[in-house]
């Protein structure tokens, strides 16, 4: 995007790990339409954190990409699918656990009681199915609900969404995110909110930690990337602890996730060495 001074943003820890295996790396704003993308070898989908304001013209420009002779990663075809949440339906038919999710395209209010007996919960998670950093997101306790119902309302007048239960592991031990960069795993962080907030970003005062992760949730990540075709190159997990002590999907992310290099000194190099293996599996051991 063109200014990413209100995010923590982690890429640049990249810059030196590629530029040791020979790539060259300039940073492009993807709205920027006068690139001329056969220029480079690759592009890599990195930190576009506004697509979600313009989802179609920003698929646009990776068709454009796509169509050139660079390389686009992660693929077109996964982006496409990936830039929608209805993709957890897909990932649930496949046998995955996922947050439990109801799905509609037009909000009315007299329907949000029923969202309430359906997921047998009194708190539920409103959020757009294409959305980035919990924008539009909303926490609503049953008892609460009335005074939500214009603003939900407006929003979600004609725009598609996803209802939730709301997780409340995510207070009590917070979200996981699995890293892998290809098939090799990379790092594993827990996020948590701040007091008496459910988002975990770090632009809404969420904090990280690198953990260690349980054996089950690396081999529910591990099973989720074998099920994505074509493998990615990069991908994030995002899991949450159910009740039932397993680890139920919030979010696969493919398209923009941040990768946190700063919370492992060595996914940098990681990321780089299995980039740069991976451009050169597909375009030859050419000069770059």
């Amino acid at each position: 995007m063109d200014n990413l001074d209100a995010f923590e943003c982690y890429d640049h820890l990249l810059f030196d790990p590629l530029e040791s295996l020979g790539w060259s790396v300039d940073e492009i704003p993807w709205k920027n339409q006068q690139t001329d993308w056969n220029q480079f070898e690759a592009v890599i989908i990195r930190s576009p954190w506004d697509y979600q304001k313009a989802p179609q013209a920003f698929l646009k420009t990776l068709k454009r990409i796509d169509q050139s002779s660079a390389i686009l990663e992660n693929n077109y075809e996964l982006v496409k699918w990936n830039i929608d949440k209805t993709y957890l339906k897909d990932l649930e038919e496949q046998g995955n656990e996922i947050v439990p999710s109801l799905w509609s395209t037009h909000f009315e209010g007299d329907q949000i009681d029923h969202y309430y007996r359906q997921l047998k919960t009194s708190e539920i998670i409103i959020k757009p199915t294409v959305s980035a950093g919990a924008e539009d997101t909303f926490w609503i306790n049953r008892s609460e609900s009335e005074k939500y119902i214009d603003r939900l309302s407006k929003i979600f007048d004609n725009r598609s969404f996803l209802i939730q239960p709301f997780m409340k592991n995510i207070i009590k031990e917070g979200e996981f995110s699995v890293f892998f960069f290809g098939d090799t795993y990379s790092h594993t962080i827990l996020k948590t909110p701040k007091s008496n907030d459910f988002r975990v970003q770090e632009e809404h005062g969420g904090k990280l930690t690198k953990v260690i992760p349980e054996a089950k949730l690396l081999t529910s990540a591990r099973n989720l990337l074998h099920k994505i075709t074509p493998m990615p190159l990069y991908s994030r997990m995002d899991y949450v602890r159910t009740d039932e002590n397993s680890f139920a999907l919030m979010e696969l992310e493919l398209i923009e996730p941040s990768l946190y290099f700063n919370m492992d000194p060595e996914s940098p190099k990681r990321f780089a060495k299995v980039f740069d293996q991976w451009i050169k599996a597909r375009s030859g051991d050419s000069a770059h």
